[in-house]
């Protein structure tokens, strides 16, 4: 099969939100498809597209976000461009993606995931242990939510929604004493100066597909399906099949404090999940071992057990 390259007078159309990390992450995908065929920069034109979870005249910033149905805040526009043409490809943080996408949209490619672990961030403190009692908490994660809580119910947690500069910003305003922000975006942003200590997953547990990017098309575009195959990486598919799969069977969403994490070690896939209660009450977490291969039952299988254990009302917010 002869492959259509993107040329400069017929570009590759990229969509993506506004944010500086959402642009990183653009550019990544570009540079790597730039590299894979030989092409020069302006083969791709980067479109920004504005969705409803950043415009601030809709949302007001201390407004928690599962108030809204936030299920596609930060993909229906975007999603709406590449199904009328306006874009040929969307570039998402796969944290925020819907487990069931569009008719007509396949979301099949993922760039190497980053660092998966969440970050500690304070101007003058290392860790949650150092947190002093009632301590201020800013994190707009219903799932950090209640793992801070679960852990250090004394804490006041406060809403902290933004990009990574504006919540950086409240924090040196002095709104929290700390906050939490994800190592892969900071990485991303080559932001080595923010005062951050990464937390092991074993102490908090991150979102399901966290630092990881998916990259989204029409089902019906050979030759952009082509291209991105070039890109594509294997393992990392490989583990957001379990975790996604997790999350769909337990219908997860931004509104439900779920974490899930994976690893592929050769041909074996380890799937580790939680749920909690949105108050920190209660968590319960487990774990799957088998074949890459099965990476989706074992997800399915973990959330159904999970499930028999929760019982009525444990998701309900009081």
């Amino acid at each position: 099969m002869t492959v259509r390259l993107p040329t400069p007078a017929a570009p590759l159309k990229i969509g993506t939100r506004g944010s500086p990390l959402a642009l990183a992450q653009a550019h990544e995908t570009r540079k790597r498809l730039g590299q894979a065929f030989d092409l020069p920069e302006d083969a791709f034109e980067i479109c920004v597209i504005k969705v409803t979870g950043d415009d601030r005249s809709m949302i007001a910033a201390d407004r928690p976000l599962k108030e809204i149905g936030n299920k596609g805040l930060f993909t229906r526009e975007i999603e709406d461009a590449l199904l009328d043409g306006s874009i040929d490809i969307a570039v998402h943080s796969m944290k925020d993606m819907p487990t069931v996408q569009p008719d007509g949209l396949i979301l099949e490619t993922y760039l190497p995931r980053e660092d998966v672990r969440d970050a500690f961030i304070s101007p003058s403190l290392t860790s949650l242990t150092d947190l002093a009692e009632g301590a201020t908490v800013g994190t707009s994660s219903l799932r950090r939510r209640a793992q801070l809580l679960n852990k250090r119910p004394d804490l006041n947690v406060v809403e902290f929604r933004g990009n990574v500069q504006t919540r950086l910003k409240k924090l040196g305003d002095g709104v929290a004493d700390c906050t939490f922000l994800a190592c892969a975006g900071l990485n991303r942003l080559g932001m080595d100066d923010v005062p951050a200590t990464p937390i092991e997953t074993t102490a908090m547990m991150p979102a399901v597909a966290q630092g990881a990017i998916g990259i989204e098309r029409r089902m019906d575009d050979a030759d952009t399906a082509a291209l991105l195959e070039a890109i594509h990486d294997t393992p990392t598919g490989h583990r957001l099949a379990a975790e996604r799969r997790f999350l769909f069977t337990l219908d997860g969403s931004c509104q439900t404090p779920i974490a899930a994490t994976s690893t592929v070690d050769g041909d074996t896939l380890i799937l580790h999940g939680e749920v909690l209660r949105p108050d920190g009450s209660d968590a319960l977490s487990g774990s799957r071992t088998g074949a890459v291969a099965d990476g989706p039952d074992m997800g399915t299988d973990l959330a159904q057990d999970l499930l028999k254990q929760v019982g009525k009302g444990f998701f309900d917010w009081h």
